[in-house]
């Protein structure tokens, strides 16, 4: 478990870095530059995310039981990781109007994604590993919403066709996850 604890701090951590200290972050991308910032940044982040899933695989081989969730979780869980895969995919789309509206989609799939496999899994990893991100992702979600109207952000509009773009390609991605690569990453189909 200190695996996974050590990368969710490591990989939330640098995630965290503009909600805590954005003006230490925006005074080190003026000294160093922004592509040896970026350079740190996906290091650290690597790492981090190395580390989770080490240690959430770990944790995994003596699961440690909190609850039991009941089946209609998972049968919730599907519907909301299909629209966080389509927020995902909508926050890296150009010219949605899902981004103009949201200000953050990325953010918000994210959370609805942990907030879906928090309730579906009952066991003291998964709390500890979507239950951070969940944390993280509602903090990271109002920062940015405050940063933008502190700014006067204001996204184009967008358009429905980009809209369609971004949710045909986050069905498909979904669909190929939760039908192939989630079993075959993580040895857990959720459709059988």
């Amino acid at each position: 478990m200190i695996y996974l604890i050590l990368g969710l701090a490591i990989f939330l951590g640098v995630h965290s870095v503009r909600i805590v200290a954005n003006d230490w972050r925006t005074t080190q991308i003026a000294r160093f530059g922004e592509g040896p910032w970026k350079g740190l940044y996906s290091l650290a982040s690597v790492v981090g995310f190395a580390l989770i899933v080490w240690g959430y695989g770990q944790a995994r081989l003596d699961p440690e039981a909190l609850w039991n969730p009941p089946v209609w979780t998972r049968y919730l869980a599907a519907p909301l990781t299909l629209l966080a895969f389509v927020l995902v995919t909508a926050a890296y789309v150009p010219g949605t109007r899902i981004k103009a509206y949201l200000g953050s989609p990325m953010v918000l799939g994210v959370k609805l994604w942990a907030f879906a496999h928090l309730i579906a899994n009952g066991t003291l990893a998964s709390a500890v590993l979507f239950g951070s991100f969940l944390v993280w992702a509602v903090v990271d979600f109002a920062s940015a919403r405050r940063r933008d109207r502190t700014a006067g952000v204001v996204y184009p509009e967008g358009s429905f066709a980009r809209d369609a773009v971004a949710t045909a390609i986050g069905v498909v991605a979904w669909v190929l996850f939760a039908f192939w690569l989630h079993g075959w990453l993580f040895g857990v189909r959720p459709f059988g």
